[in-house]
């Protein structure tokens, strides 16, 4: 058994090391103990008192000297679940904290591909029509195999696009109006307007953006899609 993966469920390493070899060797002395994993015997005596503890070592005492055996492996399995629910029972505290400093900060920046999806998994909780000037064709194949799922959670939710490219794509983007400028507009950066939020993007191999949550600014730059709306072609 690899000592990391008891390791990643909370156990240290001497810890792991004494908890294989009582599962190895069935009941023993601590000496023995000692000597089949490879650790110091005060350290041992740590580690048993730790592993008790969590349920995962017992005892018991023949002739006034202490047995340690390894209780059924299935415990660390309960550990496991036991560590999700302490998670989810402190998850409402920690989200609600989270949102408290989040609507409160004005501006974040985002670098690289994972963080970036962030910004339209935002979009997708946000739950409104979502607002692009200056739509990148290229955005598709810089983070391939999401959109499509990002499209199919705005259609769940019904959250529709209105998009001004600035060159021709035959991406089919559903619940969407789609409108050109001329080619001479064409540049990397894309910005999305959506609730009090705006995002710009710039759509390079390594994209980077900056997302700003302020209702003003928001509206300002509606106003500015909406006046390109007004001059730009289907």
């Amino acid at each position: 058994m690899n000592l990391k993966f008891l390791e990643d469920i909370g156990l240290n390493r001497t810890e792991a090391k004494v908890y294989l070899a009582l599962i190895e060797a069935g009941p023993s002395r601590a000496g023995f103990i000692t000597r089949k994993a490879g650790v110091h015997r005060r350290n041992v005596y740590d580690a048993i008192e730790m592993l008790i503890q969590k349920g995962l070592v017992s005892y018991i005492k023949e002739n006034n000297i202490r047995l340690y055996s390894a209780v059924e492996p299935s415990r660390l399995l309960e550990i496991t679940k036991e560590k999700e629910q302490n998670v989810k029972s402190i998850l409402p505290e920690l989200e609600s904290k989270f949102n408290f400093i989040h609507s409160k900060n004005e501006t974040v920046f985002y670098r690289g591909k994972q963080a970036l999806k962030s910004i339209f998994d935002d979009q997708i909780n946000e739950g409104k029509e979502v607002l692009v000037i200056g739509a990148s064709p290229n955005a598709k194949d810089i983070v391939k195999y999401y959109f499509p799922r990002y499209d199919n959670e705005r259609k769940r939710k019904n959250i529709k696009v209105k998009a001004i490219f600035t060159g021709k794509t035959d991406y089919k983007i559903p619940l969407s109006e789609i409108k050109y400028l001329p080619k001479e507009f064409n540049s990397p950066s894309a910005t999305n307007i959506y609730g009090n939020k705006v995002a710009i993007i710039l759509w390079t191999e390594e994209p980077i953006a900056i997302l700003i949550n302020q209702k003003e600014i928001a509206d300002s730059y509606r106003n500015y899609f909406e006046l390109l709306w007004k001059t730009a072609k289907n």
